[in-house]
């Protein structure tokens, strides 16, 4: 076996990075820590503008805003072009963009059910497998999907979600052999319950009772969680991995 096929190339001075839902409460924190660390952003959102513009207007190095639905490959495509025009090629794709729609299983229509699926799973295959290609030739890159405690833990009520995120997950392991010997790392991010726009229509109820459940009993907040990726920038020999900061509530 030739050392050759287990050497990655350099990584690149400014890496290009394209977080998806970046107008939410994560995905905001996510982009300003990529600025931080001299990366230059592609902000996406979907539906939020002027939160995205928002976004954009705090970071410093050189950035793009696209728009696109990710459960659409022509979308995804048109997407991608317009940063290859304006920035370059990816080099970091956060899958950070999601949708949740919660209900019993007996109860869910199947247009829901399936809408979480194709923006989750048939979204983050998108926006990946349009990044994969350029990273493999180049030698470098790094996917880094956002999932979820519920893709690992049984949670009442989020089965479209949590098969969703556990798709995620078994995807995030096997690219992760498929692309390791070109110095491509696969790793998921798995945040517990934060204070974002997700997370704002639970009852007190139900807050009062994940807190209860969690060992740090609070919840997260987005700087905290965005604090790991300049971990998944600068290791070379991580990767299949799904590292979960959710004040231990995936090990109750």
């Amino acid at each position: 076996m030739s050392s050759d096929n287990q050497v990655g190339g350099p990584r690149p001075e400014q890496p290009v990075v394209l977080v998806t839902g970046a107008s939410g409460g994560l995905g905001q924190a996510l982009a300003m820590e990529f600025d931080s660390l001299g990366c230059r952003v592609a902000v996406h959102y979907n539906s939020a503008e002027a939160q995205a513009r928002a976004v954009q207007e705090k970071l410093h190095n050189d950035s793009v805003l696209v728009t696109g639905d990710v459960a659409s490959w022509d979308a995804v495509t048109e997407m991608y072009e317009r940063i290859s025009e304006h920035l370059g090629a990816i080099d970091v794709l956060v899958n950070n963009g999601a949708i949740r729609k919660d209900s019993l299983m007996a109860m869910q229509s199947p247009e829901s059910w399936r809408q979480v699926i194709e923006t989750n799973l048939l979204g983050t295959f998108h926006t990946t497998r349009a990044a994969i290609p350029a990273m493999l030739r180049k030698r470098w890159g790094r996917v880094i999907n956002v999932v979820s405690p519920s893709g690992l833990i049984a949670t009442s009520g989020q089965t479209a979600y949590s098969a969703s995120k556990a798709g995620v997950i078994g995807m995030t392991r096997t690219l992760a052999a498929e692309c390791g010997r070109r110095g491509v790392t696969v790793n998921a991010l798995s945040p517990g319950f934060m204070e974002t726009t997700m997370t704002k229509d639970l009852s007190a109820k139900a807050t009062d009772a994940i807190k209860d459940k969690t060992p740090i009993p609070r919840f997260g907040v987005p700087e905290e969680v965005a604090r790991s990726a300049a971990f998944f920038l600068d290791s070379d020999y991580m990767t299949g991995q799904v590292i979960s900061i959710d004040g231990g509530v995936s090990i109750t």
